[in-house]
């Protein structure tokens, strides 16, 4: 690794297929993810009960800031990760959630043929356990209902239990098999702290 001028190497998220070349290259498991799917049936999802606003350019670093605030380190975004979020899929949407003119939450969803996924979800620890995720959620899933969407994909830490409660409750299942982030480096892996920033829905 430092021969190619890197201290460590990081994978993208990968399922358990994407992971065998790099395991038998010398990569190890740094970070795992849990994987759920929603299928869409006939009926519309529930209206999100609050109202969410379309994110525009000047509401970026607001929604970045809630976003550092309910990750640890390892999984906060910045402008390129946000940037990457919204193209990974051919159409994206991204929604706030407002407070007094604040914004205390935001979501990105994408879509691409019969597939959507909720890219990014994220409320203020501020403002947690008012229904703002549950709206955020609610919102993007009538968003890909209409656009014709037939399966909703989300993955999201193990430790995240609020997180894992709100999709539960939306009807998203658990799959068998998640998600890893690998790491290839010159030293031993060492787990990432955990600080307990996950959001709260």
């Amino acid at each position: 690794v430092r021969g190619l001028g890197f201290v460590e190497i990081l994978t993208s998220a990968l399922s358990p297929a994407e992971q065998r070349p790099f395991l038998d290259f010398g990569y190890r498991t740094h970070e795992t993810l849990r994987l759920l799917r929603l299928s869409l049936g006939g009926e519309m999802p529930p209206p999100p009960g609050r109202r969410t606003q379309r994110m525009r350019r000047r509401d970026q670093a607001a929604s970045l800031a809630v976003d550092s605030a309910s990750f640890p380190r390892f999984w906060q975004f910045d402008a390129d990760a946000l940037t990457e979020a919204r193209s990974a899929t051919p159409v994206s949407r991204r929604r706030v959630m407002r407070d007094g003119g604040a914004i205390v939450g935001y979501a990105v969803t994408g879509r691409g043929d019969s597939n959507g996924f909720i890219q990014r979800l994220a409320v203020g620890p501020h403002h947690r356990g008012r229904g703002i995720g549950g709206a955020l959620l609610a919102d993007a899933l009538r968003w890909l209902h209409r656009s014709g969407v037939h399966h909703v994909f989300v993955n999201t830490q193990p430790g995240n239990d609020a997180a894992l409660s709100l999709y539960r409750r939306f009807g998203f299942t658990e799959q068998s098999e998640g998600l890893a982030v690998l790491r290839l480096a010159d030293t031993p892996d060492v787990a990432t702290p955990s600080d307990d920033k996950w959001v709260d829905r």
